[in-house]
């Protein structure tokens, strides 16, 4: 049995070495026939059946070169079957990890939904709740459609999920002398050559991301979004705005080539989506949010702010909870594979992610205890995401340490920005969604250019350029430099385009639900439809007024 295993871990080996390095290996051809004899050896050397009926409680017998299935039943194992058998192997393990840290993500639309309804006043909890309930139905729709093909469309190559060949179609223009990508074509329903295994992994889980997007806008919109507007903005931003940013980051686009083509670091780097899933819905929020207005009762004639206080404080911070354990599949589920290509990473990146929760939740509690006296609950628990939304784009290339660095920062920065926004700016946010995602984003973003280490080794190279992501503190300008084209793009043509298309869906259909419903409670007009007293609903919109 031990020769059996050494055999097996002998071949194993072996194969991988020699479909890595294509260099010279003991599986040349002339020796393939004494390694299918070898094979045959391993395989009389197996456990039998009448050994494997006895039961295996420790694990000693199950799973034996017997399990690898043969091309040939005459020929018996071969090389080619082992090694084919290696092949699939990794992949299936890639395919698995990212599936599974995939569904985390979609259970992170729970906690969204229980933090923005817990944050509302409890008459509007049943629109905000229904908003992030239909913002799934949307989103994934729109993506279906158009949004999938624009992103990803030309993101063939992905070692890590099979090569993603169908993939292969991206819209490029030449500019001096150099290719840049633009947008996908490969993917519209996931039909013709497109209805393949690893198209279908890479889908789902670039679907969850960009769902996690659009549910952002509708905490900054809350208690006053017109549920129409919020359907048709939202299909918009998953067939359109989302996908683009993330084609030009993510699918081979032009944002990702500025290393390539210009020499920049390694080209704009968001290794699980400060920027692409986090800044990209906290502009667009705040986009959506200066159309749409502050809510009956925000601000007063000279222009100070009032509190209007959330009704669900436990719904807040449970749902803060479920939002940091799907985190969990966020980031370590970015690097696409838990076997090669540098993917062991995946527990640094795990733990990177932890600290730098923990570390935004010092911050913030530290801050609200210094300026106000005591702890906050709410911004607590926006501290603890923004620590999360900060680490998500360099949680694949810094350190623990950094990573409690980047955490602090952005704890503190959401309670500056909190203020900003609605003192300043007097822009009414309920939940803090530009500044946990928009300003914690793009400091994500930033922290790249700043504290990656040039440690990480996904495969030896990242965007095509050899070498591993080095910020400036570790000896590489350029990469701040293709951060900040990054983050320039997302202020400026992402915010652009969200607010020209947000600006039309207030011309034709209108962003605001009526001043009764929105005094009533956005759900109250329905009621009306099922025989509620029109009369109820008047005395109750001026007993509001009043």
């Amino acid at each position: 049995m031990k020769r059996f295993r050494r055999c097996g871990a002998f071949f194993s080996l072996a194969l991988v070495l020699a479909l890595s390095s294509g260099a010279a290996s003991p599986l040349s051809a002339a020796t393939i026939p004494a390694a299918d004899a070898q094979l045959k050896a391993a395989v009389a050397a197996a456990p039998s059946t009448a050994v494997q009926a006895a039961g295996d409680p420790g694990g000693a017998t199950t799973g034996t070169i017997n399990d690898v299935p043969v091309s040939d039943a005459k020929a018996g194992v071969t090389v080619s079957d082992v090694a084919n058998q290696v092949g699939q192997n990794k992949i299936a393990i890639n395919f698995v990890w990212t599936l599974i840290t995939g569904f985390l993500v979609m259970f992170m639309q729970a906690g969204f939904a229980m933090v923005e309804a817990g944050l509302c006043r409890v008459k509007n909890a049943n629109h905000t709740y229904m908003m992030n309930f239909f913002v799934y139905t949307c989103g994934l729709f729109a993506y279906w459609l158009l949004g999938f093909a624009i992103q990803m469309g030309g993101a063939a190559g992905n070692g890590n999920l099979g090569g993603l060949q169908p993939l292969a179609s991206e819209h490029t223009v030449k500019i001096f002398g150099a290719t840049w990508g633009l947008f996908g074509g490969a993917g519209m329903f996931l039909s013709g050559h497109t209805y393949d295994v690893g198209v279908m992994v890479i889908f789902l889980f670039e679907m969850v991301f960009m769902d996690t997007a659009l549910t952002i806008v509708t905490g900054a919109c809350a208690e006053r979004w017109k549920f129409l507007a919020f359907t048709v903005s939202s299909l918009f931003m998953g067939a359109l705005t989302y996908p683009l940013f993330g084609n030009w980051a993510w699918g081979g686009g032009w944002l990702a080539q500025l290393g390539a083509n210009l020499g920049l670091g390694k080209g704009y780097c968001d290794f699980a989506g400060s920027g692409v899933v986090h800044a990209v819905g906290g502009v667009s929020a705040l986009a959506v949010a200066m159309i749409i207005g502050p809510r009956i009762g925000k601000f007063n004639k000279d222009g100070s702010a009032n509190a209007i206080l959330g009704h669900d404080i436990s719904a807040v911070l449970i749902g803060c909870f479920i939002l940091a354990f799907g985190w969990f599949g966020f980031n370590p589920g970015s690097t696409l594979g838990a076997s090669a290509a540098g993917n062991l990473r995946i527990g640094t990146i795990a733990v990177d992610t932890m600290l730098a929760g923990c570390t935004g939740t010092i911050g913030a509690i530290l801050y609200m205890w210094l300026m106000r006296g005591k702890p906050d609950a709410s911004m607590s628990g926006n501290g603890l995401l923004a620590g999360l939304v900060a680490i998500t784009a360099p949680s694949g290339f810094v350190s623990p340490i950094n990573s409690c660095i980047i955490g602090l920062v952005a704890g503190l920065l959401v309670c500056f920005s909190v203020s900003f926004v609605e003192n300043v700016m007097k822009i009414d946010d309920p939940v803090g969604a530009v500044s946990v995602h928009g300003t914690c984003g793009l400091w994500g973003v930033l922290s790249v250019g700043l504290f990656a280490d040039g440690t990480s080794n996904y495969g030896g190279s990242w965007n095509g350029v050899t070498g591993s992501v080095t910020g400036l503190f570790y000896g590489d300008p350029g990469q701040l430099v293709a951060q900040l084209i990054g983050i320039a793009t997302l202020i400026g043509v992402i915010f652009t385009i969200t607010m020209l298309i947000n600006l039309g869906i207030e011309f034709f259909i209108g962003q605001r639900t009526s001043a009764e419903a929105e005094l009533a409670g956005l759900d109250i007009p329905e009621m009306g439809q099922l025989g509620y007293p029109e009369f109820a609903l008047r005395t109750e919109v001026q007993a509001a007024v009043a």
